[in-house]
């Protein structure tokens, strides 16, 4: 395997004991990642990977989802409108800055 040019992390907000806390896993994070691996596949981005991670600690952002290596912190990501910005800004290599978390 090639190691990947972007990967993008999706706050699940688990926490240690394992309950879903704060508002990524209630706003519906978890949902959403099907929807992102398959505008991923759609448009021949194989040079990404995605992971779910525990709590990212920008619950007043939330759902919140990072871009690495370019460290773009994204929030309120709670929609396909959301997550197709994001692709988009992996494509043209501009972050959304609707989105984008200061």
């Amino acid at each position: 395997m090639q190691k990947p040019l972007r990967h993008i992390l999706v706050c699940g907000s688990f926490r240690m004991n394992g309950s879903p806390q704060g508002v990524c896993a209630k706003g519906g994070s978890g949902q959403l990642l099907q929807y992102l691996q398959e505008e991923l596949s759609d448009r021949g981005m194989v040079d990404v990977v995605i992971s779910s991670t525990s709590c990212l600690k920008v619950c007043d952002r939330g759902p919140a989802v990072v871009v690495y290596p370019d460290n773009w912190w994204f929030g309120h990501i709670d929609s396909e409108e959301a997550i197709d910005a994001i692709v988009e800004s992996i494509e043209t290599g501009e972050p959304a800055t609707k989105y984008l978390i200061a």
